[in-house]
């Protein structure tokens, strides 16, 4: 018996007289029984004692064979083991890490690599940012702008606030006249003295001659290095009571700190209409002529107008000066301070000014 696909006829063959070698097929068969169905119901006589065995019929009776993925002899028991496909890398190619299963294999690309195993140079190199990497980069460098932008807009709204600050202390300190007499100037710098160089500048002035009041703003010193002499006063920080009256953006002053403001104002006049050695004319008493404090404290200030009264004199003769609103009629007449009426006259004024927080100059009706 030989394989009907192997022989293929030849003329020569009838005549020719050399030996002819052929393939041979065995044809065997377990015969006890007549197929695998009838085998099976005998387990004892059965021949396949395997466990990983498949049963065919023959011809003659049943054949047994090892199943797919095992080798080995299929008529012993345990005679049937798995096949490692590790082994047969020409029937199952693997060319990294093969790891054996039971039935199968397991080829992967080595640590650090991806792809396909199976295939020669088929694992690649791992491209280092990989899409978890780069979400977490991209997420970290969102949130850092994020970080960077809250605080940009923190320092901006610190730096808006100290600038309104800054302009809130400035026009409560008096910066506003400040600027208004450094630009009536003409000439472009300025400069502040402490307090050793104004003593320097006065020649270390006398303070028996300081109007020492409460109420009065203190004398710092006089310079007389130029052609006119400046005076030198404390500085007072909150403004001039004619802000705070007339401001309608400030925060109105109460009565009863409005009659404490006119009684310091009342004791310092009288201090230098009578105490002060020699007496002073104030010339020209107004609400913008007293300054405050932090704490509302009245202070009267600007002598640019205060004339001394010699004790033998009655009457000053003086050019016209002060506010209008706030001039004596007869001082107006006469150019003549007498007997300190005026003061008393324009401090009316302000009394009113502080009862009634209305303009001396008042023509709305």
């Amino acid at each position: 018996m030989a394989d009907s696909n192997w022989f293929h006829y030849n003329k020569s063959y009838l005549t020719g007289t050399e030996d002819l070698e052929v393939q041979l097929v065995i044809v065997w068969a377990i015969r006890n029984v007549g197929n695998c169905s009838y085998a099976k119901r005998n387990l004892i006589d059965y021949a396949c004692q395997s466990a990983n065995h498949d049963c065919s019929n023959s011809q003659a009776g049943y054949l047994c064979s090892c199943t797919k993925e095992y080798q080995g002899n299929p008529y012993i028991s345990g005679g049937c083991q798995d096949v490692n496909e590790c082994d047969l890398k020409d029937e199952y190619p693997c060319f990294d890490n093969c790891k054996n299963t039971m039935r199968s294999f397991i080829c992967s690309c080595p640590r650090g690599t991806k792809g396909n195993a199976t295939m020669n140079d088929g694992c690649r190199k791992k491209y280092i940012f990989t899409f978890a990497l780069k979400l977490i980069i991209g997420t970290s460098i969102g949130a850092l702008f994020v970080v960077l932008a809250c605080f940009g807009s923190y320092l901006l709204v610190q730096k808006t606030r100290l600038i309104k600050a800054k302009q809130r202390f400035f026009e409560q300190n008096g910066g506003l006249p400040l600027q208004q007499q450094m630009d009536s100037f003409n000439t472009t710098t300025f400069k502040i003295y402490s307090i050793e160089e104004l003593e320097q500048a006065t020649n270390k002035f006398s303070e028996e001659c300081i109007l020492n009041h409460m109420n009065v703003v203190k004398f710092l010193g006089c310079c007389f290095e130029v052609k006119v002499s400046v005076h030198a006063y404390e500085y007072i920080s909150n403004g001039t009571l004619y802000h705070y009256i007339h401001d309608k953006q400030k925060t109105p002053i109460p009565l009863d700190v409005r009659l404490r403001i006119a009684n310091e104002s009342a004791k310092a006049l009288a201090y230098m209409h009578s105490f002060a050695s020699p007496p002073i004319l104030y010339g020209d008493v107004k609400s913008a002529s007293r300054l405050l404090d932090d704490n509302l404290i009245a202070y009267v200030s600007d002598f640019g107008a205060s004339k001394l009264v010699p004790s033998d004199v009655a009457e000053i003769a003086t050019v016209v000066q002060g506010a209008i609103g706030y001039l004596d009629s007869e001082y107006i007449t006469t150019c003549q301070l007498t007997d300190r009426s005026s003061d008393v006259y324009s401090f009316a004024i302000v009394l009113l000014e502080l009862l009634t927080r209305k303009k001396a100059l008042y023509l709305e009706g």
